[in-house]
């Protein structure tokens, strides 16, 4: 008779995202004998890159009517969360055939303050920016939502007070390791990824 079924592996891990204009930047981070581990890197295209203002979508509606703008915004916002939820989907896969389990996601969020309603917004070329920004984290937040993967935001530029305040002692020793990972792993590892990764190995910590 055969012998008892072995249990699947399920190692958590979770998903760092530093959002661009059209696309994300996202890392994959366990923790494994003591030391992160980099599983997944990827770079998710969340535009159709050959739609008329899918990359600054709040620029092309700088001087449309309102309505137009609004129904452009609303047709953008449909498809980026479409491919972001389809890039999430392909990630949490592949993980799980390798015996990983998602369990949270973090995207580094501005320093930005709430943006205000569309028109304001588009009298400002500062708020446009900004609202561009939003726009893309917001695909993201849409995608891990319709998965159902937990999600919260860190401001980048306290991201390594939050390590501090996450990791204690450890943070000094962990920040390095990660910022050190791309010996191993290899390019890229630029800030897109340190970011990323060391935000998710916040979002593990916390998870």
């Amino acid at each position: 008779m055969p012998g008892p079924e072995r249990p699947v592996r399920s190692v958590p891990c979770a998903i760092g995202i530093r959002a661009h204009s059209g696309w994300g930047a996202a890392v994959v981070v366990s923790l494994e004998n003591g030391a992160e581990q980099i599983l997944e890197r990827r770079r998710l295209e969340i535009i159709e890159p050959h739609a008329p203002g899918a990359a600054q979508p709040y620029h092309f509606v700088e001087r449309l009517e309102l309505a137009a703008a609004e129904k452009h915004l609303h047709s953008c916002t449909e498809t980026s969360s479409r491919l972001a939820g389809e890039g999430i989907r392909q990630i949490v896969e592949a993980l799980g055939s390798r015996g990983y389990r998602l369990r949270a996601a973090v995207i580094l969020l501005s320093s930005g303050k709430p943006l205000p309603e569309l028109p304001k917004t588009l009298a400002s070329h500062a708020l446009i920016h900004a609202a561009e920004g939003e726009f893309f984290r917001q695909a993201f937040r849409t995608a891990f939502a319709s998965l159902e993967i937990p999600t919260i935001g860190i401001r980048e530029r306290g991201l390594e007070e939050k390590a501090a305040a996450v990791f204690g002692r450890s943070a000094p020793a962990i920040m390095k390791r990660i910022a050190g990972a791309g010996r191993a792993v290899g390019p890229p590892w630029t800030t897109d990824q340190k970011t990323a990764a060391l935000a998710a190995a916040i979002a593990l910590a916390e998870a």
